[in-house]
């Protein structure tokens, strides 16, 4: 086994690929002008990071179980931050397109892989608490890479943000190889129970498997791809926000999971997995519907920050169970929970654009809602 690392070690590297993930949403306008280009056609940047992010889920796990998760995750986090150090310095468009793919590819890797050891090395009983401080790490960068790359790129331009940034993840990807030490070199001693591509097919041949991909698959759907995303411009186009005081009303969420970051092991304690479970999917539920019903952006305030907290109440558990999906291959099955998530992501981004011609985006909000109940129903009959 590899040594024990603190988890705030471990949540400093989940926070330098969150950041990778929202720092470019200010730069977007700087990025273009730089290359002479619309915002619209600079957008080709996200795509570039996310979907490597999400793709590499297929080849991350099954590796990091066979060649060892932390020994990835090092290698991984060092090659991200050399990707985002040459970010700095790209000459035209397309080169920041090609370096952004980079990033995107060895930053997926980091925190399903490091989920995964954090269940090895953690009981069950602890284990969502216990992810709920690694947490910490992809929260804080939710709530601060995007406002901080922005004050930054208006003091010293677009391009020193990738600098620092790719500074500090060289800087934790060197402390991780150091904390390993002679680990960093040596194939783990459970390296034989790797089975690769095929520990796929143990997942899916398993009902318990299935569920959870389902579950993921429809998580990533209604939320992260559907809901979420749209706050923003709801905010701007019914209540007439500009960019910058939507950015600050919807970081409201990050906040809200904060205090989940704080109050998991209190929460989990007095509601049980189920428990908890039921009732942040219900709160997410009334809090999409309070979001459709909402007559003004101070509310929409609140109600960020409450989903934000009921959010991470229902998809905590549902993190915590994908590491027990598959025990002899975890980092294949959290990596495999992190695609469906994906996959669900960009199917529900498409579908919410349809629905806000056919409904608006009251009554988009709503429908998620509505979902998000069904779903909660779903997932808590799966759960022991």
């Amino acid at each position: 086994m590899p040594p024990a690392l603190p988890i705030a070690l471990l949540a400093l590297a989940g926070f330098t690929t969150g950041a990778g993930m929202r720092m470019l949403d200010p730069l977007l306008p700087s990025v273009a002008a730089s290359f002479g280009v619309s915002v619209p056609q600079a957008t080709i940047l996200v795509a570039g990071f996310v979907l490597p992010y999400g793709l590499v889920q297929l080849v991350a796990g099954p590796l990091g179980d066979r060649m060892g998760k932390l020994r990835i995750v090092c290698g991984a986090l060092l090659l991200y931050g050399l990707g985002l150090v040459a970010s700095g310095f790209a000459p035209a468009l397309y080169g920041l397109v090609g370096l952004r793919a980079w990033c995107g590819f060895f930053a997926g890797a980091v925190i399903p892989l490091l989920m995964a050891h954090i269940a090895d090395a953690v009981p069950y009983a602890d284990r969502q608490v216990a992810i709920s401080r690694f947490l910490t790490g992809m929260v804080m960068a939710q709530l601060i890479a995007g406002p901080v790359s922005g004050v930054v790129a208006e003091a010293a331009g677009w391009r020193l943000p990738f600098l620092l940034l790719g500074a500090l993840a060289l800087a934790v990807g060197a402390i991780l190889a150091a904390r390993l030490g002679p680990a960093l070199w040596r194939m783990p001693e459970d390296a034989a129970r790797g089975r690769g591509m095929a520990a796929y097919g143990d997942l899916l041949r398993r009902p318990a498997g299935r569920w959870l991909m389902g579950i993921a698959f429809c998580d990533g759907f209604l939320l992260f791809g559907g809901a979420f995303p749209f706050v923003g411009s709801f905010l701007i186009e019914r209540f007439g926000r500009n960019a910058a005081e939507a950015g600050l009303i919807v970081a409201g969420f990050g906040l809200g999971a904060f205090v989940y970051t704080r109050l998991a092991r209190r929460l989990l304690a007095r509601f049980g997995e189920r428990g908890l479970l039921m009732t942040g999917g219900a709160l997410v539920a009334a809090l999409l519907g309070l979001l459709a019903a909402a007559p003004g952006w101070p509310v929409v305030a609140a109600v960020q920050i409450g989903l934000g907290l009921a959010f991470y109440m229902f998809h905590g558990v549902l993190q915590t169970q994908s590491t027990e999906a598959l025990p002899e291959a975890r980092g294949t099955a959290v990596g495999a929970f992190a695609l469906a998530l994906f996959l669900g992501q960009s199917a529900g981004s498409l579908a919410f654009g349809l629905g806000l011609v056919a409904i608006g985006y009251r009554g988009a909000f709503a429908a998620a809602g509505c979902g998000v109940l069904a779903l909660a129903l779903w997932a808590r009959q799966g759960t022991k």
